[in-house]
């Protein structure tokens, strides 16, 4: 499949074309783009877009494109730390993860795995998590309001 071997030459160039002299580590374009405002935050989100349309085309399971979407939401929210972000991203390498994930299930028959759907539950839960989080702040913080101007005799 040609468009797989092209998708396969950008992850390489994005998550790994460079080694570290003197060891093992590879890096790509990614991290090194990630220092430049604006255009490090567009490169990756591409590529999945890339992936996930060639996901759709390949009839790759939903799923499995969950999967994807939730490894470059990671990969954003990596990107975002300043400074350690573009270091995380060396390590993380979230479009030779996608890249993987397709090319695993773009063979037909192919089903989606436990881990597939154990990634997907999990993220699910933890973002749910999060988003709890600010609604109990803020419902402790109003609590406290209300409690403070009750004991001042204001409500």
């Amino acid at each position: 499949m040609r468009s797989l071997a092209w998708l396969r030459q950008l992850a390489v160039l994005l998550d790994a074309r460079f080694r570290i002299p003197g060891t093992s580590i590879r890096f790509g374009l990614d991290p090194i783009l990630a220092l430049i405002p604006g255009l490090g935050d567009l490169a990756s989100p591409a590529f999945t877009v890339a992936l996930l349309v060639q996901g759709l085309y390949q009839g790759v399971p939903r799923v499995v494109m969950l999967r994807m979407l939730l490894n470059a939401g990671v990969d954003a929210l990596i990107g975002a730390l300043p400074l350690a972000g573009p270091v995380a991203d060396i390590f993380y390498r979230a479009n030779l993860r996608n890249l993987a994930l397709l090319e695993r299930h773009s063979k037909p028959g192919v089903e989606p795995t436990r881990s597939d759907y154990a990634f997907v539950m999990i993220a699910a839960l933890v973002f749910g998590v999060l988003m709890l989080v600010p609604v109990a702040i803020g419902i402790l913080l109003a609590a406290a309001l209300i409690s403070t101007l009750a004991g001042r005799g204001l409500v």
